[in-house]
């Protein structure tokens, strides 16, 4: 198992939008086969900055849905919305409490 943080900058104007359409695909991306956790944030200081926080069971689940027509469209909705270019990491868990 692995978590996947990406990190999404969007244009002011794409927030409520942005949100809307998290709100749409939300339980989809969550029940697509090996994803076991989903959780979206926002940063504190700024309203435009979100991070999905994701984990799957294995690196080979996570490209199936990155080459799903759910993540297809997903990603045709949600990129012309950034302002900056989304960053990504794949990590795994050294130390859990």
């Amino acid at each position: 198992m692995f978590t996947r943080i990406v990190k999404l900058e969007l244009e002011k104007e794409n927030v409520a939008p942005f949100l809307s359409n998290f709100e749409e695909v939300k339980e989809k991306i969550r029940n697509f086969p090996g994803c076991t956790f989903l959780e979206l944030y926002n940063d504190k200081n700024d309203e435009t900055i979100f991070f999905t926080y994701s984990r799957w069971k294995d690196e080979s689940d996570l490209e199936n849905y990155r080459k799903s027509e759910l993540f297809k469209g997903v990603w045709s909705v949600t990129k012309p919305m950034f302002r900056k270019r989304a960053e990504a990491w794949s990590v795994d868990t050294v130390v859990s409490l």
